[in-house]
């Protein structure tokens, strides 16, 4: 493989990279643009995602007191088990269809009852999952459906279920380095979840100051250079340790910082909003370009969308076993090209989620877990570096 630049690193995500500009003052609403570009129901700004959530959750306990599980895709977020635990809720675990993100119906059906207050879909890496199916088995028993887009603003998402929230973190397609948005079809539920919010989310200084000066380096280093010092020799490191979890940074704090987001930082997403839509498209056409170099590679399979149009972060592979996945890491991640994990585990199989996660065999999200790899499509991916990683792969398989 030949010789990278020094001081050069991809994202393992491609997030919409901020400009200085983007500081100046505004008179547009960061939530009202994003409802009307994506065309939504009024949205609401949240701290986090993760804050998103359990917003959703506490004001559907609210309406539901009785009702205290939630019902979960076995391979998410570690985040979204924390929200849970945050809300005093119980989590369940459900399993997903052989070689897909979709949530397995055949067990979703055996796990829906009156004691489940929602169920949370994901639309994992972009990709659009199936909702309407999720949506046709919640709705007799009153079960709320939310729909986890966190990794997926910009995407056909949030018109089936009850409620959608999405997540504006760092390397995200918009980002105020953490951040998040929230809305519900139903508009009584939309006053609830701004009612709670307003409850849940204090004034916090101290957070604001630490997220604005976050969000400054973040306009600072997210480029090829920057990362490679913010990002890269940190995750090189982990690897070296073989801390697995560090490296993909999946080892998340119980505390969850609940805060209101100052006028300030919501400025500067909503004037990155503008060059949202053409980054996305710009990123959908090199996408479809790159499956198709990957899916000539007998052997490994793209996750691609089945139930709308998605946003291309990143792109999922399934490599034939994970053998084969690990052989290919084992040239690639250390390398600044980008290739990657998303999680590393399925929910049951984190040490630190033990007290909280059932401990369940789910064979489908683990088999998932295992072959999967992720392939970043930030644009300062080259053709040239991403002809290197396909090269790489083919060579594995063959």
């Amino acid at each position: 493989m030949p010789v990278m630049l020094n001081y050069y690193e991809n994202p393992p995500t491609a997030g919409l990279p901020l400009k200085w500009r983007d500081w100046l003052p505004t008179q547009q609403s960061l939530a009202d643009s994003v409802s009307t570009q994506l065309n939504l129901p009024p949205l609401q700004v949240t701290c986090s995602g993760t804050a998103a959530l359990i917003i959703a959750l506490t004001a559907l306990s609210q309406q539901h007191p009785m009702r205290k599980t939630v019902i979960v895709p076995a391979y998410s977020c570690p985040l979204v088990t924390l929200a849970i635990h945050h809300c005093g809720l119980q989590i369940q675990l459900c399993d997903l269809k052989p070689d897909s993100i979709d949530l397995d119906t055949a067990q979703l059906t055996t796990l829906l009852n009156e004691h489940v207050l929602a169920v949370i879909p994901t639309h994992l890496g972009g990709r659009v999952t199936d909702i309407d199916a999720v949506k046709q088995l919640a709705q007799p028993l009153q079960i709320s459906v939310i729909e986890d887009a966190a990794q997926a603003l910009g995407a056909e998402v949030g018109k089936h279920g009850d409620v959608v929230l999405f997540s504006l973190a760092a390397g995200k397609g918009l980002t105020m380095y953490e951040g998040g948005l929230l809305t519900a079809a139903d508009t009584q539920l939309r006053r609830n979840l701004q009612t709670t919010a307003s409850r849940l989310l204090p004034f916090r200084p101290k957070w604001e100051a630490l997220r604005t000066i976050e969000l400054l380096g973040y306009t600072a280093l997210y480029n090829p250079t920057g990362l490679y010092f913010a990002y890269g020799y940190s995750r090189r490191k982990a690897l070296r340790q073989q801390q697995w979890i560090a490296a993909v940074g999946d080892d998340f704090d119980f505390a969850i910082p609940l805060h209101r987001v100052s006028r300030w930082r919501q400025n500067v997403a909503a004037n990155a909003l503008q060059r949202l839509p053409i980054f996305l498209h710009t990123l959908q056409q090199q996408a479809e370009q790159r499956i198709q170099k990957l899916q000539s590679i007998t052997g490994i399979q793209v996750i691609i969308d089945q139930h709308g149009q998605g946003v291309w972060p990143f792109l999922m592979v399934l490599m034939p076993t994970g053998q084969h996945r690990d052989a290919v890491l084992n040239q690639l991640w250390a390398s600044p090209l980008g290739v990657t994990r998303l999680f590393i585990h399925t929910l049951a199989q984190y040490d630190y989620l033990r007290p909280i996660v059932p401990t369940v065999v789910m064979p489908n999200a683990e088999n998932f877990a295992a072959r999967m790899l992720t392939i970043t499509n930030s644009p300062w991916l080259t053709d040239a570096q991403f002809f290197q990683i396909a090269e790489v792969i083919q060579n594995v398989v063959c």
